[in-house]
C-alpha cells in the first residue's frame, strides 16, 4: 500500500479519525487488546512525527510512559507488529533507537464494521478520505516470517460426512481462502455438547478478532455440520 502523510488542510481532521479507529477497535476487543489500543494510543498521541510518518522511541522512553518495564514494552511491540498494525520501518540494533509506523490499512479493516456505531459523519469521513477506503477483512500472517509456499491444503474428507470440525473447515475454505487461511485456519475443536461448541484460539487477539468481526460464517458452517447450535465459545488454547 503507498504511504499516506497525514499533513495539510485536512490533517487534524484524519489524525482524530485516525485515533478514533484505534479506540473503537479497542473497545469492542477483548481486555489484552483494549491494553494494547490504549498504550498504542498514548504512543502516537505523544510522539509519532506525522510528516515523516513514524515513531522512533528507545524502549526505556517508552517503559516510563506506560509505566511498565522494558520486558512488558518489547512483548507489547511485537504484539502490534505481529498483528500488523504498526510496521518496523528500521529496526532498533547496536544502540539504534528503531521506527515504526502506522499500518493505515490494518487499522481501517480492525475498525471498518464499527465505524457506524460511531456516527454517520464519522462513518462518511472514513469511507471518502485515503485512511479510510473501505475493506472487510485484514490478512495477518501469525506466523512469523512469510513464506511463498502455496496455501497447505485441507485434507480430504469422505463424500457425505458431517458432524466433523473437518467439514466445518471444509466449508469456510470453500466460501473464502483466504479469510479461512488468515483466521478461522487457526482455531482448533474442543468439542460439541448439547448445542453448545467450543473452540480454542492461539491468541486473545485472533480470538477476540473471530467474535468481533467473522462470527456469523462461522456460525452458519458450525449449524450446516452440527444440529442446533446455539452458543460459540472461542476460549486460548
Amino acid at each position: 500500500m503507498a504511504q499516506i502523510n497525514l499533513t495539510g488542510p485536512s490533517a487534524g481532521t484524519q489524525k482524530y479519525d485516525l485515533l478514533t479507529a484505534l479506540s473503537v477497535a479497542g473497545l469492542h476487543g477483548k481486555p489484552v487488546f483494549q491494553m494494547s489500543m490504549m498504550r498504542l494510543i498514548a504512543l502516537v498521541t505523544a510522539r509519532y512525527n506525522w510528516r515523516s510518518n513514524e515513531v522512533s522511541i528507545g524502549q526505556r522512553d517508552l517503559a516510563r510512559m506506560w509505566n511498565v518495564n522494558e520486558r512488558t514494552v518489547k512483548r507489547e511491540m511485537k504484539r502490534l507488529i505481529d498483528t500488523e498494525i504498526l510496521v518496523c520501518s528500521r529496526a532498533g540494533v547496536r544502540g539504534r533507537v528503531g521506527a515504526y509506523r502506522l499500518n493505515f490499512e490494518t487499522v481501517k479493516r480492525l475498525s471498518d464494521p464499527l465505524w457506524e456505531s460511531v456516527g454517520p459523519d464519522f462513518q462518511k469521513r472514513m469511507e471518502t478520505q485515503p485512511i479510510g477506503l473501505r475493506s472487510k477483512v485484514v490478512k495477518v500472517d501469525f506466523g512469523g516470517a512469510k513464506s511463498q509456499a502455496p496455501p497447505e491444503a485441507l485434507p480430504q474428507k469422505d463424500e457425505g460426512e458431517k458432524g466433523t470440525w473437518l467439514a466445518v473447515q471444509h466449508r469456510l475454505n470453500g466460501e473464502d481462502h483466504t479469510i479461512y487461511s488468515s483466521w478461522y485456519k487457526h482455531l482448533s475443536f474442543s468439542g460439541y455438547q448439547e448445542g453448545e461448541v467450543t473452540l480454542k484460539a492461539p491468541s486473545k487477539f485472533i480470538g477476540s478478532y473471530i467474535e468481533t468481526h467473522l462470527l456469523p460464517p462461522l456460525t452458519r458452517a458450525l449449524r450446516a455440520e452440527f444440529n442446533a447450535v446455539h452458543t460459540i465459545r472461542i476460549s486460548i488454547a
